[in-house]
């Protein structure tokens, strides 16, 4: 799996760059929760927001809600082009849940540098319910130029790794949050490179 188609359904549901952030959601694939794609109009050092985005092993303690982010070392994905990661995020009173992600830097597109991750799932499968649970799919995309960032995100934790009830507190809350979350994400990562 790789982020591309992800990436072809973000570009065609992309929201205009205006005075104030945008989002825009659509159903795909019959999948439980919606995929997303914010844009927040402001100035950002753009390789300063690309260094510090490729820093996932630097991601505990600068980026909310992650509990641990570590680089796997991987020879098929090496920085800066591409980095392996496993990440481990908490959603507030729900759930741990974890996962292995390539992030691969895509270039320009569309006047975007875009940057976009996907998810590794035989490497997830393989990870332990004990830390937490596992992600049933986790694709992303940050895209950033001169004015503008955007977040795009598809995902969803195992529902046999949550149980029934907690799987549609997660993705319900999941849609009902999605503007926010993605605007908050965005306004972290410009907070972290600015420092």
């Amino acid at each position: 799996m790789s982020a591309a188609p992800f990436l072809d359904r973000v570009f065609s549901n992309l929201p205009s760059v205006g005075g104030k952030f945008a989002f825009n959601a659509w159903r795909h694939g019959g999948r439980p929760t919606s995929e997303g794609v914010g844009v927040l109009p402001v100035s950002v050092g753009l390789d300063t927001m690309v260094a510090r985005i490729m820093d996932v092993g630097s991601y505990r303690g600068n980026i909310d809600y992650v509990e641990e982010s570590r680089v796997v070392p991987d020879p098929a994905h090496t920085p800066p082009a591409a980095v392996h990661f496993y990440q481990r995020i908490k959603v507030p009173v729900l759930a741990e849940i974890q996962m292995e992600l390539v992030l691969t830097d895509h270039g320009i597109r569309d006047g975007w540098r875009v940057l976009a991750w996907h998810q590794l799932d035989a490497e997830t499968e393989r990870l332990s319910t004990r830390k937490g649970a596992r992600s049933e799919y986790n694709v992303g995309a940050w895209l950033l130029k001169d004015g503008a960032v955007g977040y795009a995100l598809s995902s969803a934790p195992r529902k046999s790794d949550v149980g029934r009830l907690k799987f549609a507190a997660l993705t319900k809350g999941a849609d009902a949050s999605a503007a926010k979350v993605v605007k908050a994400n965005i306004e972290g990562m410009i907070r972290w490179s600015k420092r």
